[in-house]
């Protein structure tokens, strides 16, 4: 479980917050990173979380860039590939589709096809989640796509903390990483975040409470829904521990393999599609290493296989809800 230092000046941050102060950290402490997306400069993005960037690091470094996706991520590989560490912004994940090419085929694939002699240390920042009323172009959580793909990192924070410590990690390393930040938590999710400059290595998971006898593991937003659903279990007698992954490339399966030996079940919670997503990977890798612990197969919550409705009724309806996790949790702790 993570734990902040006790030494260290901590204040209250929201998500937002949190990813503004690691990249003005790491803007002011390395003179080759740099930004670069739609909006970003003058406006600080359609959810505000790089106001002020410009005004202090100049429009050379946060740079406003036409409107072209594959144009913006092509600029940002090639950067990468002379020495800068460029941050692209994709304003929103349902755009990842127009950026196939240049993350999929070039930035993943250089280091390899070139015999370890370039790389490309870029990150990518897009968001995901639904619940904005924003429809089904911009509301999907696509990061199952990119942890696909060889070569490529994925980072999807759940709290502030997490968001800071994983976007510096992520801009300091050499690889191409993808970092998904759910558009619903910029305001709504505060923590506390160290002043100081920490990182969190990615790879490391990290249980946000203990329990015993059932697993939940969460990823992103779903985080929330999964803590809020154990405090709901805890009253009904039943004791659940929250994993939260943090990074799904790297993954760190030990974690979430000892925590469902330790209590014999798990629910896998995540915002992406169900059908090929996140969820069955992890709830693979769970069944196959906790197999002779387990006493129940292995659930998962994801989103329903549909276009994300505009209507609010709808759409929440699509996406897993406390009262989900809380039923089958309690089915498969035999207390429905």
């Amino acid at each position: 479980m993570s734990t902040l230092d006790a030494g260290a000046v901590t204040r209250e941050l929201n998500f937002g917050e949190a990813i503004r102060e690691a990249l003005a950290e790491e803007l002011r402490r390395d003179p080759r990173v740099f930004m670069i997306g739609e909006d970003i400069a003058e406006a600080g993005t359609t959810f505000k979380v790089l106001t002020g960037l410009v005004e202090e690091f100049g429009p050379q470094r946060i740079i406003d860039s036409p409107i072209s996706e594959p144009g913006i991520t092509g600029i940002g590989v090639g950067a990468a590939m002379t020495g800068l560490r460029p941050v692209v912004d994709i304003m929103f994940g349902d755009f990842v589709g127009l950026i196939m090419d240049q993350l999929v085929n070039q930035a993943a694939k250089i280091h390899y096809m070139s015999g370890g002699k370039l790389k490309v240390p870029m990150v990518l920042r897009t968001t995901m989640g639904a619940g904005r009323r924003s429809a089904a172009q911009h509301s999907q959580s696509l990061h199952a796509w990119l942890s696909h793909i060889p070569g490529l990192k994925v980072v999807v924070p759940a709290t502030p903390y997490d968001a800071k410590g994983l976007m510096k990690s992520a801009i300091r390393d050499d690889n191409p990483v993808a970092v998904f930040e759910d558009k619903m938590m910029y305001r709504m999710v505060k923590g506390p975040v160290p002043a100081g400059d920490y990182t969190i290595p990615l790879g490391v998971a990290d249980i946000k409470r203990a329990g015993e006898d059932i697993t939940l593991v969460a990823t992103s937003s779903m985080v929330h829904v999964a803590l809020e659903a154990a405090q709901q279990l805890a009253e009904a007698g039943i004791s659940a521990e929250v994993v939260d992954p943090r990074t799904l490339v790297p993954l760190d399966a030990v974690t979430l393999i000892e925590s469902a030996r330790k209590t014999s079940r798990a629910i896998v919670i995540d915002e992406g599609y169900e059908h090929y997503g996140v969820t069955a990977e992890l709830a693979s890798v769970i069944a196959q290493g906790a197999f002779y612990d387990l006493d129940a197969p292995v659930s998962r919550l994801g989103a329903m296989q549909v276009p994300i409705p505009f209507s609010p009724s709808l759409e929440d309806l699509t996406i897993p809800s406390v009262q989900q996790v809380y039923t089958l949790a309690r089915t498969l702790c035999g207390k429905a």
